[in-house]
């Protein structure tokens, strides 16, 4: 299937998503206490080797940020269950996507004013952020691009290779695969700056303004597609249209 121009529109808020998973992993994992609160991928090794007894793994919060992510999967799922809209994104995916961006920056503030998270604040922390990353790839599926899951890149990878020249493929999804992978990245490189040179409080705020950019996007998105749906509903109710013949 061929690359839509409404794919493309809700490509951008997916890739700012994505941008700001790279610097909620940075945090979590840089200025936390070495846990992944988005790639669960890495959590799971991570609670593997803690278990085998590996004594430079923190076992009890990988576990956490492991069970907070499937957690936060759950809630947004039962939150967007069964909800419809003329587009492909309901109303309550878009709100969610609100409350996950407005705790990132909520969790900036607070550590801003709390100081370094330490003990049971730091535990919380993890959990939170990770119950809101399973939130974010929960409702991102509603925008309906495999390829752009805002917190997965293995599979992305492994469709991009395969949909290379070299496999045989005819690479016309090469854009949002090689955009996918390049936001995560980035997301993860400037959170790493924003740490080194500010704080982790700062890259968390900044990871809340990326959620709440991606958010928009989605949601201008979802206008432009109801717009065009309601035009070409238009065309056909129209004498001579469709629904006229």
């Amino acid at each position: 299937m061929k690359p839509t121009d409404s794919d493309a529109s809700y490509l951008v808020g997916l890739f700012a998503l994505t941008v700001a998973t790279g610097l909620v992993d940075a945090v979590s994992y840089l200025a936390l206490d070495r846990v992944f609160t988005g790639n669960m991928t890495g959590n799971v090794l991570f609670v593997g080797f803690g278990l085998a007894g590996s004594g430079e793994v923190p076992l009890l919060n990988n576990a956490l940020a492991l069970v907070g992510f499937l957690a936060g999967a759950i809630v947004a799922g039962r939150l967007v269950h069964g909800r419809t809209h003329v587009t492909r994104l309901p109303t309550a995916h878009l709100l969610v996507l609100c409350g996950t961006a407005a705790t990132a920056l909520a969790s900036g503030v607070a550590w801003l004013l709390l100081g370094a998270p330490a003990g049971g604040w730091l535990i919380g922390l993890t959990a939170l952020l990770a119950a809101s990353m399973g939130m974010q790839a929960v409702v991102a599926r509603g925008a309906r691009i495999s390829d752009v899951t805002t917190v997965v890149i293995t599979s992305t990878l492994v469709n991009f290779a395969l949909d290379s020249p070299l496999a045989g493929g005819t690479f016309d999804k090469w854009v949002r695969r090689a955009g996918a992978v390049v936001s995560m990245g980035a997301g993860g490189a400037l959170g790493a700056l924003l740490i080194s040179a500010w704080s982790g409080a700062g890259a968390l705020l900044v990871a809340g303004a990326c959620m709440t950019l991606g958010a928009i996007g989605l949601g201008a998105a979802r206008h432009r597609e109801g717009r065009r749906a309601a035009g070409t509903r238009t065309v056909l109710e129209r004498p001579g249209g469709e629904a006229g013949r």
